[in-house]
């Protein structure tokens, strides 16, 4: 089978691999439809992440059909399927609270430490927890996005603890961004503040309905903008899903005294806690990776036309084309938000 892996000197290439085999009684072998590209994907090309393993099949974003299965899985053979971002085992003493991401067993492994989605078929562990079956009302490219995107969205817009009335700023107007927007409008939020240098972005915001205040950095000081928004004050919650080099920064300069301050996003150098400067402030700040926990939540609002993530999906490529998806996906991001890459 077709295989996109990557090297140590930052390529990418396709090769030929055999198709993956059970392992455990928990496996399934899924066929991939549509898979996606993320920047965590970049990620891993640039030699950005510690724990991934050269040579690996990329992808942690991806739907398919399963194919064969481990005598212990719930679903069946032909289920259609999204996949978590995340593989966790449900049993150990993180998965019992509902940190998935922490899973003693598991964690981020496909398209990591173990082969994911950008091949024509992959093994998924843990499948009756890393799985979501998908109704027969929602397409393919409608629950692309449940498996890790959407979590992400969801999962911070939670973390946030909003209320209806609340001033809420999300640093960053990408796929992530787009999706904590989506999920708190959800939630009822009617005072989103979305915060993005590419207007491209923005405008895609405005259009759905996603932002109530934009704030393009280039063109307005975003602290005086913020603050006369909010009678000087500061937002009540920020969301830093953007980072950048000095977005993380602006999230706890724009938040108010007694904020909860969330961030999803991955940074490639660290970043300053200026502790005596923001001492008085008494800022919460809830970071890390997503506890990819509400997929089949989720799956139910897509099916009861709740939400959608369809806009999110810019351009469509097959497989065979899927480098120069990336190089697109890379350089193009005023034009692009998602690809779904098709098998």
């Amino acid at each position: 089978m077709k295989s996109l892996i990557w090297n140590s000197d930052e390529t990418i290439e396709i090769v030929e691999k055999e198709i993956p085999k059970i392992l455990n009684d928990d496996d399934t072998i899924i066929k991939v439809t549509y898979s996606s590209i993320c920047t965590s994907d970049l990620h891993i090309v640039e030699g950005l992440v510690p724990k991934a393993v050269e040579k690996t099949t990329l992808g942690h974003e991806f739907v398919g059909i399963i194919v064969e299965k481990g005598k212990n899985v719930k679903l069946k053979i032909g289920d259609r399927v999204a996949v978590n971002c995340e593989s966790f085992c449900g049993k150990c003493f993180y998965c019992k609270k509902g940190y998935v991401n922490n899973c003693e067993n598991g964690g981020w492994l496909l398209g990591c430490s173990i082969d994911g989605g950008h091949g024509e078929y992959v093994r998924v562990p843990f499948s009756n927890y890393t799985l979501t079956k998908i109704p027969k009302n929602v397409t393919d490219k409608n629950a692309l996005f449940v498996g890790d995107v959407l979590s992400t969205g969801f999962w911070s817009a939670k973390l946030a603890e909003i209320d209806k009335n609340d001033f809420i700023a999300i640093i960053g107007a990408g796929p992530v961004g787009l999706c904590c927007a989506l999920c708190l409008k959800y939630f009822g939020a009617n005072k989103i503040i979305l915060i993005d240098v590419n207007d491209f972005r923005l405008d895609v915001a405005k259009k759905e309905g996603l932002a109530d205040f934009i704030i393009n950095p280039n063109k307005k000081d975003v602290i005086n903008e913020i603050l006369k928004l909010t009678k000087n004050r500061g937002v009540d919650r920020v969301i830093e899903a953007a980072g950048a080099k000095n977005t993380f920064e602006m999230s706890w300069k724009i938040a108010r005294a007694n904020a909860i301050v969330v961030v999803p996003a991955m940074y490639e150098e660290n970043q300053i806690l200026p502790l005596p400067i923001m001492y008085g402030k008494n800022l919460t700040f809830k970071t890390g990776g997503v506890d990819a926990f509400c997929c089949e939540y989720l799956m139910k609002l897509i099916k009861n036309k709740k939400i959608s993530t369809d806009f999110l999906i810019t351009n469509e490529i097959n497989f065979d084309n899927i480098i120069e998806g990336y190089h697109f996906f890379k350089n193009n991001k005023d034009k692009c938000l998602k690809i779904a890459v098709k098998y």
